[in-house]
C-alpha cells in the first residue's frame, strides 16, 4: 500500500494486510463509536469490560496479528498465572455476554488511519471523529483506539509519519492522540492484575477525555451535522 506525503493526505497501515476496499470504487458504509478495541484476547475484553462499566460504549475487532500468532499467543509457563489468567478471561467473556457488549470476533482490522489525513477519508467527518479503522465490512469511526499486544517499533513509525514526538514515553505519544497500547509491560507477559490495572488506567483516560470534550462542545453552538459516507480510492 502506498503512503502519501502530509500535503497530499496519507494512510499508515498498521495491520499486516492490504487494504481490500481499494480494489473497490464502491462506497464503504461508515459506523460510529467512542472506542474501537483492535483484539478480542484478554486484554482487549479487559478494556472494553471497563468502559462499559463506566458507560463508554466500544465495538471490538479482531487483528491480523493476533490471529496470525494464535490464541494462545502469550506464553506462561506458571501454572498459578495461567489458572489466574484463564479465570479472568472466563469472567469477562461472561460479562461481554450478559451486558452484550460489540464483540466482533469475525471482524479483522485491516487498516488504520487519522481522519483528514488519508484517501480513505480526506476531511473531517460527523464533528470530531479522530480514527478510521478499515475493515472488511466497512470503516469504523472512532474518537479513541485500543491495540493489543502491537510491535512497538511499527507504532513509533506510525507516530514519526504523523509528526508525533516519541521520546521514551511510547504511551504517552500514543494517548496524545487517542491510541492505547494495553497488554504490554516492563515484563515480556504481563501479569493478569497488571492487564487489569492498564485496562483501568485507559477506562479512566477516556472517560475524562470525553468529559472535557463534551464540555467543549457546549461551548461552541451547534452545528447542522453533515452526513458523509467513507469511499475508497
Amino acid at each position: 500500500m502506498r503512503n502519501f506525503s502530509p500535503s497530499e493526505g496519507f494512510s499508515v497501515t498498521l495491520f499486516p494486510i492490504t487494504l481490500v476496499a481499494a480494489q473497490s470504487p464502491s462506497p464503504c458504509p461508515a459506523e460510529m463509536t467512542t472506542t474501537v478495541v483492535v483484539g478480542s484476547g484478554l486484554s482487549g475484553l479487559a478494556v472494553a469490560s471497563e468502559l462499559s462499566r463506566r458507560g463508554v460504549k466500544s465495538i471490538v475487532v479482531e487483528s491480523a496479528e493476533c490471529l496470525s500468532s494464535g490464541s494462545g499467543r502469550t506464553v506462561m509457563t506458571d501454572s498459578v498465572s495461567l489458572t489466574e489468567r484463564n479465570e479472568l478471561l472466563r469472567l469477562l467473556r461472561g460479562y461481554a455476554a450478559s451486558h452484550c457488549l460489540d464483540i466482533r470476533q469475525d471482524t479483522i482490522a485491516e487498516d488504520l488511519c487519522m481522519v483528514g489525513y488519508s484517501q480513505l477519508l480526506p476531511a473531517p467527518v460527523l464533528g470530531s471523529k479522530k480514527w478510521a479503522v478499515q475493515t472488511g465490512h466497512g470503516v469504523l469511526l472512532a474518537d479513541h483506539v485500543v491495540l493489543t499486544k502491537y510491535p512497538q517499533n511499527q507504532l513509533r513509525r506510525f507516530l514519526h509519519s504523523l509528526g508525533v514526538a516519541v521520546g521514551r514515553d511510547l504511551k504517552g505519544a500514543l494517548k496524545s492522540i487517542g491510541l492505547y497500547l494495553i497488554g504490554v509491560g516492563e515484563a515480556l507477559n504481563p501479569t493478569t492484575r497488571e492487564i487489569v490495572r492498564q485496562a483501568k488506567s485507559i477506562s479512566d483516560t477516556i472517560v475524562t477525555q470525553g468529559a472535557l470534550g463534551a464540555a467543549a462542545d457546549a461551548s461552541v453552538p451547534a452545528a447542522r451535522p453533515t452526513v458523509v459516507s467513507a469511499v475508497s480510492t
